[in-house]
């Protein structure tokens, strides 16, 4: 069983979390979320106090992890909100019939092999660095340059975000038992396939950043070509986390989704 938390009461909600994070990632929505609905926040396997796979870690086991905690715990077809590779994994459990609406913050999987590249590059460049500098992290989380210059990557004003989301999120890149092997199988594994049109069981609602460098707004159009009965909403000056960026308009997207 995945470790969970729950915050309100309402009818329920599964956000799920991406790469090397947990469900801390969620801090900035959950508390306006939850004054409306009942929020339950996993963390996956290997990450934040969640023990990792006993086998292989990949895009389709972590998912069968995240169904079998929505089954174990009969939530039937709960409304599923996923950031990065959550958001893949919330797009992979609407393609394989969970019929609960989705609402996916810039879901990896959608890159071709040059961005797969890039991508690949750019992350364990930032994951090496952040797990060799973890002893100077309080200081250099605690000033807005010291926030910018790490993570320019994933933001698009990092200098405004609160000292605490950042440390927690950087401690994850040392902490997180998954994210090597699930990092490599973003990067090497099946790109995500598609549902046809007329497929889904539920909605879906896919949310990207116009100035996201992790996955880039061109991957936009290849995620709605796979998925052509998906709604896409832009955020505008946003980075690759809506929710860190855009949290007033990202809680009301996903509020309006999930009635």
């Amino acid at each position: 069983m995945l470790h969970s938390t729950r915050q309100g009461s309402g009818k329920p909600l599964l956000l799920v979390h991406g790469l090397g994070s947990s469900s801390g990632n969620w801090a900035p929505i959950m508390p306006a979320l939850a004054a409306e609905r009942e929020v339950i926040a996993v963390d996956l396997p290997g990450c934040g106090k969640s023990a990792p796979l006993s086998g292989e870690t990949t895009i389709a086991t972590l998912t069968d992890a995240v169904e079998a905690f929505v089954r174990d715990a009969e939530l039937g077809d709960i409304d599923v909100v996923g950031s990065s590779m959550g958001a893949r994994m919330a797009m992979e459990m609407a393609r394989r019939g969970h019929a609960g609406t989705t609402v996916a913050l810039a879901p990896g999987g959608f890159w071709n092999d040059r961005q797969a590249a890039i991508f690949g590059a750019s992350i364990k460049a930032s994951v090496a660095l952040v797990r060799r500098i973890q002893p100077a992290l309080p200081f250099l989380t605690g000033n807005r340059v010291g926030r910018t210059a790490l993570l320019l990557q994933f933001s698009a004003h990092p200098w405004k975000l609160p000292q605490d989301l950042v440390l927690h999120e950087l401690r994850g890149f040392k902490t997180s038992r998954s994210l090597d092997p699930a990092l490599d199988a973003l990067i090497h594994g099946p790109r995500q396939a598609g549902a046809p049109a007329g497929s889904l069981e539920g909605r879906m609602i896919i949310g990207w950043g116009r100035k996201d460098r992790v996955t880039v707004p061109s991957e936009a159009a290849r995620a709605t070509e796979l998925f052509p009965d998906a709604t896409l909403h832009w955020f505008e000056n946003c980075g690759h986390f809506p929710h860190w960026d855009q949290p007033a308009e990202t809680t009301r997207l996903v509020l309006d989704s999930t009635v």
